[in-house]
């Protein structure tokens, strides 16, 4: 039979420093501990354990207030990340009508049309609770609202990737005729650009963890008295 045993908790001194917080002298998960140590350490009294709930329970998402709102939330997280992702098409049909004319399937891949359809699919499909609201019960295991909202959210995914690749076959030869190649040295050189500045930000922050002092006196001095028994138990 299964034996769900709590995890150990340990103190201060028995974890690695980088784990410290000020003051708080004991309650310490393991640092090694498995996936599902981490789960029963959410139902025992750590020193997280209180920040994982009122984590968790504010989530109770607005959802029961204001589920309206809710909605409205849950459908910008959506709505936000497919503008930002179709600006470039966006603005490449607004040229294109602002000359004038068509802009013909140099600028609108059938991907893309198939891509702005699941798209749109998906939205009202989150929006509508179709076909579920015309016929309660019946779709309840399969084929209810959020299913095909999935499905259309994975095949615009899958269109927006093959668009991305038709633009890149077809607007190849215009590309290179606006803007010179990057070239090997263009691309090391940006690279090396992206890498420079994260390894400066990690330094950054990592210098200014080493400068902090500490500001709990019995950190300062070592273990506290007993620290060393509790250490080798």
């Amino acid at each position: 039979m299964l034996s769900l045993k709590l995890p150990q908790l340990l103190r201060v001194h028995q974890v690695p420093r980088v784990f410290w917080e000020d003051c708080i002298m004991s309650g310490y998960r393991r640092p090694t501990s498995s996936a599902l140590d981490c789960v029963l350490s959410s139902f025992q009294m750590t020193n997280e354990t209180v920040n994982i709930w009122t984590h968790f329970l504010p989530t109770w998402f607005p959802e029961l207030e204001s589920p309206g709102f809710s909605k409205v939330l849950r459908t910008a997280a959506f709505v936000y990340p497919f503008l930002f992702d179709n600006l470039p098409l966006f603005y490449r049909l607004g040229l294109c009508w602002g000359r004038g004319h068509s802009c013909g399937q140099e600028a609108l891949s059938t991907s893309h049309g198939y891509h702005l359809l699941c798209a749109l699919l998906t939205g009202f499909l989150f929006a509508s609770h179709l076909p579920e609201r015309l016929a309660p019960g019946r779709f309840d295991y399969i084929g209810h609202s959020h299913q095909l909202f999935h499905i259309c959210a994975v095949l615009g995914t899958h269109f927006q990737l093959e668009a991305v690749l038709a633009d890149m076959g077809s607007r190849r030869t215009w590309l290179a005729t606006q803007e010179p190649p990057l070239g090997l040295q263009g691309t090391v050189a940006t690279l090396g650009l992206a890498v420079a500045g994260n390894l400066f930000i990690i330094a950054a922050f990592t210098a200014s963890l080493l400068r902090a002092p500490g500001t709990c006196p019995l950190l300062q001095g070592g273990p506290p008295e007993g620290g060393a028994q509790a250490k080798q138990q």
